[in-house]
């Protein structure tokens, strides 16, 4: 029965998945987009190969940074590399593509192209942070969900609207269908005082393991339009190269990682728990039925 570990960003999830993989004797799939692209190893927490400790990880680092990844797509594709595994453990922080993997999502309408264009256009007229805006006019759960800055997914959803009439958040969030069936799940959380203490000591490491250098070696190799489309969480403050860069990319992945708790305690309620600071290792091997 293939293990799914959920939990936001610097919770602790890619440890636990390592041990948990040893306990079964199985492998790490996967399940978040960013860490599945080749290039962004640091700034995305790719585990490094000390981190992995002999475990079989699938998934890191493969797809192109010209890759474009959506919910439906990367689903499949993780669902390939589960299909590979004899003992998968699936990590991830992100619900929308979680419901992907599991195929939970509805299929979205199609949206012209010529349509995606404009969309497009505006952006590079008004700014991203415009369109955000606009957004939150029509559909204010979808604008909650993502950065002002998020190019790609507030172009989409815009787009989404304007060709359908509809709320992007009513096509986007089908209604929440529970943990699918025939897996084992446990969410990761932290208390919010120490989600915030992991998140601050996360970003020192990666900076400290290079990010604004992998940044700049990315700009260096043409990859500028690629990080403006996908804009990966902190990439667009080092691309700015201001002063007080590692603050606000705290500062944004404590956000997103609020986002990611506030999912999970709402979507998957009755999913069990584990705190990594105040319980010891065990117990979360005892909710998964492992100990």
């Amino acid at each position: 029965m293939p293990i799914a570990l959920l939990g936001p960003t610097a919770s602790g999830k890619s440890a636990l998945a390592v041990a948990v993989a040893r306990r079964v004797g199985g492998a790490v799939v996967n399940g978040d987009p960013y860490q599945a692209l080749a290039g962004l190893a640091i700034g995305t927490g790719q585990p490094e190969e000390g981190e992995r400790g002999g475990v079989p990880h699938i998934g890191y680092g493969l797809l192109p940074l010209s890759a474009r990844p959506n919910p439906a797509a990367f689903g499949a594709l993780v669902r390939g590399w589960l299909s590979v595994c004899r003992e998968p453990v699936l990590v991830t922080g992100s619900g929308l593509y979680l419901r992907g993997i599991w195929d939970q999502l509805s299929a979205l309408p199609p949206v012209p192209e010529a349509l995606e264009a404009r969309v497009r256009a505006w952006g590079g007229n008004l700014g991203t942070p415009a369109l955000h805006r606009f957004l939150a006019a029509v559909d204010p759960a979808r604008a909650a969900a993502l950065h002002p800055n998020d190019t790609a997914r507030v172009q989409r959803a815009l787009a989404l609207h304007l060709a359908t009439g509809r709320r992007p958040s009513d096509l986007l969030d089908a209604p929440a269908r529970g943990v699918a069936a025939g897996w084992r799940v446990l969410v990761v959380s932290p208390s919010r005082e120490m989600r915030r203490a992991r998140v601050e000591a996360r970003v020192a490491l990666q900076v400290a393991r290079g990010w604004p250098a992998e940044v700049a070696g990315l700009l260096a190799g043409g990859h500028r339009s690629d990080l403006e489309a996908l804009r990966p969480l902190g990439y667009a403050a080092w691309m700015a190269g201001r002063p007080g860069a590692q603050a606000q990319v705290v500062q944004e992945t404590q956000a997103y990682a609020k986002r990611q708790a506030t999912w999970f305690r709402h979507q998957l309620p009755g999913a069990p728990t584990w705190d990594p600071d105040r319980e010891p290792q065990e117990a979360a091997f005892h909710r998964l039925g492992l100990a």
